[in-house]
């Protein structure tokens, strides 16, 4: 691996332009077949084997209208004096329904009014998903807004059709990350062009990746939100990954060696850590799979590729990268001459002896404030923000707050409870009386029958992101159901949007416990290969967990408690986006395992040079902190600047992810690592010896494979592979 890694760095230092050129053919083929072949993205919340998902496949099976997509338009006098018993707010609203009527795809509109007269509810019926694009929401949007400009009424939309097509509105978060990225990286590296490396070959992964979406749509359907939610990973694994190869490669290059050999040693090194830690992302997000939700496994391969593509990027284009820029890298500097992002800073080395001269005390208090951060966890509820926590700017919030006005609350999530009859069609009308009987539903609509399917509209009492809502739900298939159908062939099934919410969130909660234990169990055994030592994963292990459960805190505090949420523009609480815990776990692992391996790479490094545990924990922060800070710092900003996004599921992940990586970069690596290490002296590195005799070894450092000596003085324009070039290479 470290043989391959060198020639891999060194060739391509050597030929940059071949690498480039390309790398450039397969931007152009990606992009142009994206364009001419790629396939839309779409929404789906399909979860085989969950009752929502078989009354949907019931009503399919029946061709019944119900099946498919809707949309809501909903209509107002622009003043509150009129109502549409008049003959001019009549005839407009009849004409509003003729425009929807008309539009392509549309099967039908169903018309309701609310009891004062004031409120039309115009119910716009599509086909199933699959018979529909996006190009029908841009019709609806054009319907709608032709229908305001002309009607002198109040006309917004929401509902089905726009969770399935709507993309989220641009915001600035990727400036704002790559902005402070730059910034930090120029302080870091104190170079214009170190600084510009990372950028560049970030922004170069992240086109190819997000281009390609469209292509691996033809293999799974990927969600219209995993190109942005892969791209804030992406944008900042990619920045980290250089950050860490350019930054040993600067070192190399300080020793003495020439640029083509400090780039292929480079590789061989911190690109080994890089592969470790990009592959442990992968991993652990292809493991989303485990919770039998099709669209979280389709994010999750979305996010890997993007990974994948940044880890390639990494020991491939940007060893040609510097190779290009040759000793350039150092000039066009802010600071002094020779500085690099690791140098031991006497401040660091300070800060380690002080933490490690109170350890007791440093590990008691931080435990002590991140459990006391996780505790809100325990008050954690799954589900999914409704078009009610959309800003008040957007069509989709004011038709559902106009709906809620005119009808109650329960009209914005309706439920849709489809019936196999198996002939026995008289149990139907005694279930949609049980239904209406139910204290959470509000009023039942007249059931229609198309064979031996029924369906019955149930309007809850609730909104759909209330407990109750679902409580609901639960209700009918436990106890109301059986009740009527006990003596019945027939069977029930409740759908539509929000109890499919609300089955995607129990069957997440119901995996997320076994996912968690299995990438805990993977970080231990990965560490244990690396650092050859019991303790060293045990601890990393917990304090992970400690740092992940604080950000969990956080995201309830402030999304469901409301804390500071006017902060970061939520206008309503609203529960937790059920897929996000198990999002937040896989990419934080991957990325906490990269710091692990950095920092504790450098203290085994000095333990076994020195063998005094406590002087190795010391020296190993001093010198690892200015480099984990950096890309800490630098992941933060990218994060953080997607809570700027108007879409609550972008601002949880933000928050969180941020959260997360702060807590981990400062609280746990640079307190509770060094005061926890301290305590545990030599026990830090024990392993029994009939484990040690069973495991690989791995050198994920690779830096024990190399004779430097023996490069310094060789003549690159004389030697190309020759025997010398393969003799500084001794194979781990």
């Amino acid at each position: 691996m470290t043989a391959f890694l060198y020639r891999l760095g060194r060739g391509s230092a050597q030929h940059p332009w071949r690498v480039i050129g390309l790398w450039a053919l397969v931007a152009v083929i990606v992009v142009s077949s994206s364009a001419g072949f790629g396939r839309d993205m779409e929404d789906s919340f399909d979860v085989p084997g969950v009752d929502s998902q078989l009354a949907t496949e019931l009503l399919t099976q029946a061709q019944s209208e119900r099946a498919g997509v809707t949309a809501r338009v909903v209509v107002a006098p622009e003043t509150t004096d009129m109502t549409f018993a008049n003959v001019a707010e009549r005839n407009a609203l009849d004409g509003v329904t003729q425009r929807l009527t008309e539009l392509p795809n549309v099967l039908n509109v169903a018309e309701s009014l609310s009891p004062d007269g004031q409120i039309a509810l115009l119910s716009v019926q599509y086909p199933v998903l699959e018979d529909i694009d996006a190009t029908d929401l841009e019709r609806l949007h054009s319907a709608v807004d032709a229908a305001r400009d002309q009607s002198g009424l109040q006309v917004e939309a929401g509902g089905e059709l726009f969770f399935a097509f709507e993309e989220p509105a641009s915001s600035a978060a990727e400036l704002i990350g790559i902005g402070a990225a730059v910034i930090i990286l120029l302080v870091a590296f104190g170079s214009l062009i170190a600084m510009g490396l990372p950028i560049g070959m970030a922004l170069f992964g992240l086109a190819i990746g997000v281009s390609a979406m469209p292509l691996i749509s033809h293999l799974i359907m990927i969600p219209s939100w995993a190109p942005q939610l892969a791209t804030m990973i992406g944008l900042g694994v990619g920045i980290d990954y250089a950050l860490f190869l350019v930054t040993r490669h600067r070192e190399f290059l300080a020793t003495g060696l020439s640029v083509t050999e400090s780039a292929g040693r480079a590789v061989a090194t911190s690109g080994q850590a890089v592969i470790f830690a990009g592959g442990t992302v992968v991993i652990a997000i292809l493991g989303l799979a485990v919770a039998g939700v099709p669209f979280m496994t389709a994010a999750g391969v979305a996010t890997s590729v993007i990974v994948l593509i940044m880890v390639v990027a990494s020991i491939t284009i940007l060893p040609a990268l510097l190779g290009l820029s040759g000793h350039w890298i150092n000039r066009l500097g802010i600071h002094r001459r020779g500085h690099t992002a690791s140098e031991v800073g006497p401040g660091w080395r300070r800060w380690g002896n002080h933490v490690t001269s109170h350890a007791w005390p440093y590990a008691i208090v931080t435990t002590v404030a991140l459990l006391a951060m996780t505790a809100p966890v325990f008050g954690l509820q799954l589900g999914f923000p409704d078009e009610g926590t959309q800003p008040d700017t957007t069509t989709q919030r004011r038709a559902y707050d106009l709906a809620a006005e005119g009808f109650g609350a329960g009209i914005n999530g309706p439920l849709v409870i489809a019936v196999d009859t198996a002939g026995d069609t008289s149990i139907v009308v005694e279930l949609a009386a049980a239904v209406a009987a139910d204290p959470g539903v509000a009023a039942v609509t007249p059931p229609e029958t198309i064979g031996n399917v029924a369906t019955i509209i149930a309007l809850p009492t609730s909104a759909p992101q209330d407990d109750a809502t679902f409580s609901t739900v639960e209700r009918l298939r436990a106890e109301v159901f059986p009740d009527v159908l006990a003596d019945s062939p027939a069977s029930a099934h409740v759908g539509g949007q929000t109890a499919n919410f609300g089955d995607v969130a129990s069957r997440v909660s119901d995996r997320l416990a076994l996912f968690i234990a299995a990438v805990v169990l993977l970080s231990f055994v990965l560490l244990t290969l690396v650092f050859r030592s019991i303790l060293v994963p045990l601890k990393a292990a917990i304090l992970n967990l400690l740092s992940i459960g604080a950000a969990y805190g956080v995201l309830v505090m402030v999304f469901q408690w409301g804390w500071g949420a006017g902060l970061i523009g939520l206008e309503t609480t609203v529960p937790i986006v059920s897929f996000i815990p198990m999002f937040m776990f896989a990419i934080l692992f991957g990325l906490s395992m990269d710091y692990e391996v950095f920092l504790l790479s450098r203290v085994r490094e000095e333990f076994i040079r020195t063998g005094d545990n406590d002087e190795a924990v010391i020296t190993g922060l001093a010198g690892t902190a200015r480099v984990i800070t950096s890309a800490a710092l630098i992941m933060i900003y990218v994060f953080g600047g997607f809570v700027l996004s108007d879409d609550p599921t972008l601002k949880m992940f933000g928050l969180g992810l941020g959260t997360a990586i702060l807590v981990d970069a400062t609280v746990v690596r640079c307190v509770l690592v060094p005061a926890s290490m301290k305590l545990m002296g030599n026990a830090n590195w024990w392993l029994p010896g009939w484990l040690d005799r069973l495991l690989p070894r791995i050198d994920i450092d690779g830096e024990h494979g190399f004779a430097p000596v023996l490069e310094i003085n060789v003549d690159e324009s004389a030697v190309d592979e020759s025997p010398i070039r393969e003799a500084a290479l001794i194979s781990v």
